[in-house]
């Protein structure tokens, strides 16, 4: 069913030709019910209804205005929905409602909230008791005054409590705020208008969203009022045809591996390779629909057949007891449903693209709203192409796609020579490298390291598709390489393209709001994914220090360090000065390719080599997906995709020419950068910094300067291609800078401020400022606002905060401390997500939360710990700096602080905090000393007595009192070592002789060092020891950070992979005696009779309803029999998981023994639970029936299919 709401606050419903214009407004739309806030009408008549709304079937209900202020009106269309209820509050009027169309039950809340915020809380209070009154699907829409997210407010500002308490409210009430199309604000006033806000939404919850498919709000233009209309339309998305997508479900069926490999060699085609391949591709297609629509079907009907076979059985077992034929045919049809149950959970988990969640672990609901989000964020219903608004669906095909065809085409003219233009070059021998035939290994690991799981391109085959076929497509395969090895070429069509449009930011309506990302053909990107390979290993030759996107050891945190600790200095020295941070539009579209090959040439890339490129970027043609379906096809002449596992690196090549001007123009002394000062007098400068296209440029305050960097950047523009958007690029001033304005205008772009942002990290923001952190909040709320935990189990919940919400802070904590306000919050969040509850739905948090992080081997969920993290990245950097020898981070740092005595750390960091970051990191460099040791090269860098080269400890603890009377207590190595002599020896020198008594630790000191060399020519290095290989890793400090204790902990029996991870979470809860039973609800202050619901004699407790309970041990009895053992249960769940050994038996067997007792505990509080809420009667034979289908169902994977049916799976565990 269709359905359209409009929301609107008109500022004011008295006026008669106001009405007209909302009126007017409201027909253009055809909606179907319409909230008006704000409507300053004391007394709602039918007559003022009339003349809002259209036609004469209107039902209409109302909240008053208090004076002159407030009032909300919500009419309808009685055609289309039936009014069942209604509720009048103060802040808001809630209607119950029945579709006519089809019956379904709804009800529709009207807002206006509160400005004061002395009257917020009771305006959550009342929402809160209206989800109370209905539990009907809900759908909320007003002007709710009070904004989520600083970046829903135009001034930006700091995350309030406010903002806070707003998305607690939209979490507690199980809704969903749904992005905002064609703005990101609805609100403006102030002095023209500057002040900006998104005050209005709708918010719905997800069984509203299911059921008017393709739920989506947009704002409409505003004829009246200072708010824009919003306008929620349930109508869904018109779409085209579909393009063929190769499913990565069909990959579990059985059989179909052969299948495919029976087609695809039994089709015979002639010609190149390349060729060969494309047309094998296209009828595969054909065989593969045919098949899917003949043979595999459709999954949901697939599912609903297979659970009504098992609905079959259970009512035939409610009947009479089954047979042993009826058990083992319930079985396979309990079987049948949960394959395709997973079949329907890998099909939506491709769709969501959310690859870092596993299949099979219940998540279904979570995949099919994450996949309905994707499509939502990337639907156009309406776009702004070069200022003209388009609507209709051909006017929108063809508007994106002319757009595209002019952007990616290259409008010619001249281009200035590049011949004095010097660039580092690779040597002769690695240019031939790059033009070496293709093996086998070498295509392998490319494919192997392409994720499987990204969209495919026109083809209709991922990655995953290749990499299952691998072994009878390989021959294939290498083929089309040799046949691209040997002419450069390859049949034009594997060189299709999707483009798709991604919103850049919430509430995009222009067509420059939008990245196009590429969707290139599998076969291809295994070709450019193996030419990148090869292109990554010599990038970082020519390509200079200030560089450092896309190179080996360079990392985005660098050009951010570097940054503020210039932005330091010039504080400190109280010196002026200005960085350019420039924008570069359309970067990856714009780039010329003769400009590129040009640079490579310069570079001393071979011409074979450029072929190869030439023939890669120049081939592709494009089709512009546009709500799915693909629009248009045009070739380029010039651009790079993003998505081609190549254009990384060749941007940044074309990047290093205007590198390579900036450098030249300091030279020349028309740009001067920026000095650090340093210790001693040294120092060092620096002029710019890069990372792909985000330019940052350091410049004196002089309109000289200012007028030189222009002319720079007009000479770039016209030998790349690449344009500089000023209207985006901003200077900021950095100390007294009296002319900001005029330089502004002299480079053409705005002003901005010290702080900033640059590359998403805090730019000149003081160390401990708790406004950076913020971002990082919203961006999880945000994420979780899309979640919704109702729809992922237990399990997913864990991943989910593991993989991503404890990931999204490390950005920041790479560089900064996070401050302890910051932690507290962002923990409360993963805890909320974790367990549930919040504001206003107080859940137990069942177990410590420092527990929670602790190791899983230790009883923890390995949810990582916030502060032990920060700690651990922190001290990365002085790994990095004791081992990199030529960054160029290190070079600033080690010039502007100096070195310790054997150049491994800076010296401590004395001045003020400031705006750098690297006292802070420096403070941290300790946890790095005390984890190191020394392999001894030429000994030139290690303390003989000092360090630890030879043994655990340093020389100096294990021999204190030779110690004590050495020559030299800072003697490097080198100098102990007498070079004389065929091999030379030890000779360190001593103040005196040594007595008698001393011979012993003489002779026990010199053993040590027996066998220890000096190895000349070499360098000293440092090992990590908390690693087997010596190298540091964030992991390995981390673990030794872990404060909690090593407690005794059955994990391993818990975590096993075979079984289910929710039912491993509520073993973990049960080995902490943290499940919310009876006895633990009254310790909570419940008020109840505790008695057990399965024997309804004992007190009910997790140990007794698990261990000792009479029903509990008829299945521990019947796992005893089962294996044929004779087992005594401990008193505690912890107890008995601990003792399970399986140290009797034979792995297979060991396996099935080691799941039995969590199979067991979730058996029996399944039980437990039907017959506490849903007042199931208790049946034995069913409880014993479900414990070993279960039992076998999670165990038949690992038993390599030996035991095929449940009765014979019941005599192989009774056997010996």
């Amino acid at each position: 069913m269709k359905l359209k709401i409009l929301s609107w606050n008109v500022r004011g419903a008295n006026d008669r030709n106001k009405r007209k214009v909302i009126k007017t407004l409201i027909r253009s739309q055809k909606v179907d019910m319409v909230c008006l806030q704000e409507t300053k009408i004391q007394d709602m008549s039918q007559g003022v209804v009339h003349s809002l709304g259209v036609g004469r079937f209107l039902g209409w209900g109302a909240v008053n205005a208090r004076g002159a202020a407030g009032g909300v009106v919500v009419f309808w269309d009685k055609r289309i929905l039936e009014l069942v209820g209604m509720e009048v509050g103060l802040f808001s009027i809630s209607c119950r409602f029945k579709n006519c169309e089809d019956g379904f039950l709804w009800f529709f809340t009207g807002v206006y909230g509160p400005i004061s915020k002395s009257f917020r809380e009771p305006f959550w209070e009342e929402l809160g008791a209206i989800r109370g009154l209905w539990s009907d699907p809900w759908c909320i829409g007003g002007d709710f005054n009070v904004i989520r997210f600083p970046s829903e407010r135009s001034r930006g500002g700091r995350l309030s409590g406010s903002m806070r308490r707003f998305s607690e409210v939209i979490d507690e009430l199980a809704l969903r705020d749904l992005p905002l199309q064609g703005g990101l604000f609805t609100w403006s006033g102030g002095l023209n208008g500057q002040s900006r806000s998104r005050l209005d939404r709708f918010l719905v919850s997800e069984d509203w969203e299911n059921h008017f498919s393709g739920v989506s709000q947009c704002t409409l233009p505003r004829p009246v009022s200072d708010h824009f209309p919003i306008l929620l339309d349930g109508g869904g998305v018109r779409r085209g045809p579909i393009p063929f997508r190769f499913e990565n479900m069909w990959m579990k069926e059985e059989g179909f591996k052969e299948l495919l490999k029976g087609w695809w060699q039994g089709f015979s085609f002639s010609g190149s390779y390349s060729f060969i391949l494309s047309e094998k591709l296209k009828a595969l297609k054909v065989k593969l629909k045919n098949w899917n629509k003949e043979v595999f079907g459709k999954v949901g009907v697939n599912l609903r057949m297979a659970l009504d076979k098992v609905s079959f059985w259970d009512d035939q077992e409610r009947q009479r007891a089954l047979n042993e034929q009826e058990l083992e045919a319930r079985k396979e049809a309990r079987e049948d449903y949960k394959k395709w149950a997973l079949m329907e959970e890998i099909s939506w988990r491709q769709k969501s693209r959310e690859t870092w969640l596993k299949e099979g672990d219940k998540n279904t609901g979570f995949f099919h709203k994450m996949a309905n989000s994707n499509c939502r964020r990337n639907c156009l219903k309406k776009i702004k192409v070069n200022g003209v608004w388009l609507s209709n669906d051909q006017e929108i095909q063809r508007g994106v796609v002319r757009a595209y065809q002019d952007l990616l085409s290259d409008p010619g003219g001249w281009h200035p020579s590049m011949d004095n233009l010097e660039f580092d070059r690779i040597e002769r021998e690695e240019a031939a490298r790059l033009e070496e035939m293709f093996s086998v290994e070498e295509v392998f690991q490319a494919l192997s390291e392409l994720k499987g799981d990204k969209a495919p391109g026109p083809d209709g085959f991922p990655i995953a598709f290749w990499q299952f076929c691998w072994e009878f497509v390989k021959d294939e395969l290498m083929g089309f390489f040799k046949d691209f090895f040997e002419r450069g070429k390859f049949v034009r069509s594997l060189n299709s393209t999707f483009l798709v449009l991604v919103p850049k930011k919430g509430g995009a309506d222009d067509l420059r709001d939008y990245r196009p990302i590429s969707l290139v053909g599998g076969l291809y990107k295994i070709l450019a994914k193996v030419l990148a390979n090869r292109l990554k290993k010599v990038v970082g030759k020519v390509v200079s220090p200030t560089q450092n996107a896309f190179v080996e050891g360079r990392q985005i945190l660098d050009a951010a360090l570097i940054a503020n600790e210039a932005i330091d200095s010039l504080l400190k020295g109280d010196e002026a000065g200005v960085l350019c941070k420039l924008d570069l539009e359309k970067a990856y579209d714009h780039i010329n390719w003769d400009f590129l090959l040009t640079v490579m040439q310069k570079m001393g890339f071979g011409e074979k080599w450029a072929g190869w490129i030439r023939w890669c970027i120049s081939t592709a043609s494009f089709s512009v997906l546009i709500n799915g379906s693909p629009a248009g096809f045009f070739q380029s002449t010039r651009g790079l995709r993003q998505g081609d596992p190549i254009s990384p690196y060749l941007f940044v090549l074309g990047m290093e020419a205007l590198s390579c001007l900036i450098n030249r123009a300091v030279r020349g002394g028309f740009l001067t950068g920026c000095r650090l000062r340093g210790r001693g007098g040294s120092g060092m400068q620096v002029s710019h910094l890069l990372f792909a296209d985000d330019t940052l440029v350091f410049c004196e305050d002089s309109l000289e300067q200012m007028a030189n960097l222009s002319w720079l950047l007009m000479w770039y523009e016209a030998i790349s291609g690449l344009n500089i958007n000023l209207n985006k690029s901003e200077i900021l001033p950095v100390g007294r800078v009296e002319n900001v304005e005029a330089l502004a205008s002299e480079l053409g772009c705005k002003v901005g401020s010290i702080p900033s942002t640059y590359l998403g990290l805090p730019l000149g923001a003081p160390h401990k400022s708790v406004a950076v952190w913020d971002g990082v909040e919203e961006r999880m709320r945000k994420r979780l606002a899309l979640w919704k935990r109702q729809f992922i189990s237990k399990g997913g919940r864990i991943t989910l905060i593991r993989s991503t919400l404890a990931s999204m802070p490390i950005y920041l904590m790479s560089l900064l401390r996070m401050p302890r306000a910051v932690r507290l919050r962002l923990e409360k969040i993963q805890r909320d997500f974790l367990w549930g509850g919040g504001a206003l739905e107080k859940k137990p948090h069942l177990v410590k939360w420092a527990v929670v992080c602790s190791h899983k081997k230790k009883g923890g969920l390995g949810i990582r710990n916030f502060s032990s993290l920060n700690r651990a990245l922190l001290c990365k950097w002085s790994w990095r700096y004791a081992v990199e020898r030529e960054s160029f981070w290190k070079l600033i740092i080690s010039r502007k602080y100096g070195e310790e005595v054997g150049g491994w750390f800076s010296r401590e960091v004395r001045e003020g905090y400031g705006v750098g970051f690297w006292k802070e990191i420096r403070k941290e460099g300790f946890l790095m000393f005390k984890n190191v040791s020394f392999a001894v090269g030429d000994g030139r860098r290690v303390k003989f007595w000092k360090d630890i080269w030879c043994g655990n400890i340093p020389l100096c603890e294990a021999f204190p009192s030779l110690f004590a009377f050495a020559v030299s207590q800072e003697a490097w190595v080198a100098d102990c070592w007498d070079p004389m002599g065929v091999v030379g020896g030890w000779s360190p020198c001593f103040s005196r002789s040594f007595n008698d008594w001393e011979l012993e630790e003489v002779e026990s000191f010199l053993s040590v060092l027996q066998g220890k060399r000096l190895r000349v020519g070499l360098e000293d290095k440092v090992l990590w020891n908390a690693s087997k290989k010596g190298i540091f890793s964030v992991k390995s400090l981390y673990n030794t950070l872990d404060p909690s204790d090593a407690a005794s902990f059955p994990w391993s029996i818990i975590w096993s992979h075979f079984v289910p991870t929710k039912v491993g979470f509520f073993a973990w809860e049960a080995s902490w005696g943290r499940v919310l039973t009876q006895d633990h609800l009254k310790r909570r202050g419940w008020f109840l009779a505790n008695r057990c619901f399965l024997c309804c004699k004992e007190e009910e407790t997790i140990n007794h309803i698990l261990i000792h309970c009479p029903k509990a041990r008829v299945l521990w009895n019947l796992v005893f029999s089962m294996f044929g053992v004779h087992w005594v249960l401990p008193h505690t769940v912890r107890d008995t998981l601990l003792g399970w050994s399986a140290s009797f038996m034979d792995k297979k067997r060991g396996m099935t023994w080691r799941a039995a007792p969590l199979c067991l505990f979730w058996t029996v509080w399944k039980a437990r639970n039907k017959i506490a809420f849903d007042n199931e009667a208790l049946s034995l034979q069913r409880l014993k029936n479900s414990f070993v289908c279960n039992l076998f169902s999670w165990t038949k994977s690992c038993l390599e299919g030996e035991p095929r049916t449940l009765i014979n799976f019941v005599d192989w565990l009774g056997s010996r």
